[in-house]
């Protein structure tokens, strides 16, 4: 298979600026449209989000090492996108509920979802991992962009029953090819749902660049249908906290639904069953090393003049407390029950699903026995 270079982005129109506050060497860029959502963020509020990207990093890494070590069955990494889940979850009320899609480990972790929670669906203990309506986020979503749909059904019942609240639905740039993602458009816009769309342009959907399936800014695709819309450097946690704290503002004060598009860039496979090297070149990877996002908000706090070495000891230690905490609970974690594979299938008792678990359990009997040998 040939490679395709992502420079084809480089053709690629759009309308729309690309907000960035952190420049590469962490020097701040001052933005008259943003730089009021930020008047919160002191030296301690960029050590958090220092913090709170080492420990995303160390989980995504951690994970991808047990896969391979064959306690996890599958895993898709985030690499590179530390900053993009971190600065746009921090941003939202704690009411506001969220539908994600498989990559964002780092939204469910930051919203209260444990670590070992999120490992559990991909050991295949479990057909979900947590309770959604404990921490308003619903459950990773495999079918890709089939939650823009439940945010946005979510969305017009916020609407509907009064309610405060956002919807905020994420997925990668593949997804925006997707039907369900378009049909969510085109219901956000016609309902003027209180629904926040953020989208990680990752540049790759799974091998094939993202030139290949638009030939203008995905933030103007939103634009087309009627939504609100931003773009932003989603390698940039202040540009991305800020820009997604205006949108949940339009939002949430009843002017419409929002897009924003992040861009970034996965530095790992598309999944750990992924080989990046037959699509991609060491080329791209090492422009976008350059751009590293927890590199950049560590030089930002040098120019400032801050502890960071002490930040990034901080950083360094919650990091290695939740890679123990994973350790230990991946090889804990029991089996299910087989029975378990037909408890959640019908709400009611279905006779054909009940003969087909008798069956089963009875055929796995007969290995015990000897009898189905």
């Amino acid at each position: 298979m040939p490679i395709v270079s992502t420079q084809r982005m480089d053709l690629v129109a759009g309308s729309l600026p690309t907000h960035q506050l952190l420049k590469v060497n962490g020097e701040r860029e001052p933005d008259a449209d943003l730089d009021q959502y930020l008047a919160d963020v002191d030296e301690k509020k960029l050590g958090e989000l220092l913090r709170d990207m080492m420990v995303l990093r160390r989980m995504d890494v951690e994970a991808t090492a047990l896969q391979r070590q064959g306690e996890l069955g599958l895993w898709a990494p985030l690499l590179g996108q530390e900053a993009a889940q971190i600065g746009s979850v921090r941003a939202t009320n704690d009411d506001d509920f969220i539908f994600p899609s498989y990559r964002e480990h780092g939204v469910a972790w930051a919203r209260g979802v444990k670590a070992e929670d999120l490992l559990s669906v991909w050991r295949g203990v479990t057909p979900s991992g947590w309770d959604p309506n404990e921490v308003n986020i619903a459950c990773q979503q495999i079918v890709i962009g089939a939650q823009a749909l439940h945010a946005a059904g979510y969305a017009m019942g916020i609407k509907f029953d009064g309610g405060n609240q956002v919807a905020l639905g994420y997925f990668g740039d593949g997804a925006t090819s997707q039907g369900d993602v378009n049909e969510t458009l085109v219901f956000s816009a016609s309902y003027q749902a209180p629904a926040l769309f953020f989208c990680q342009n990752n540049h790759w959907a799974i091998s094939e660049p993202v030139g290949l399936q638009t030939r203008t800014q995905l933030a103007d695709r939103a634009a087309g249908f009627g939504l609100a819309a931003w773009r932003v450097d989603g390698n940039d946690v202040l540009a991305v906290l800020a820009v997604t704290r205006a949108a949940l503002e339009h939002v949430r004060s009843g002017r419409g639904p929002a897009f924003i598009e992040a861009v970034t860039y996965r530095m790992g496979p598309h999944t750990t069953a992924d080989d990046p090297t037959r699509y991609r070149t060491e080329q791209d990877l090492a422009e976008w090393r350059q751009k590293d996002p927890i590199d950049r908000l560590t030089r930002h706090l040098e120019v400032l003049g801050a502890d960071v070495a002490g930040y990034v000891a901080r950083g360094e230690q919650a990091a290695d407390e939740l890679a123990a905490q994973l350790r230990a609970a991946i090889t804990s974690m029991p089996d299910p029950h087989p029975a378990a594979l037909f408890a959640h299938v019908y709400a009611e008792e279905h006779a054909p699903l009940a003969k087909a678990e008798h069956d089963y359990l009875q055929y796995l009997e007969g290995f015990e026995t000897g009898e189905g040998r």
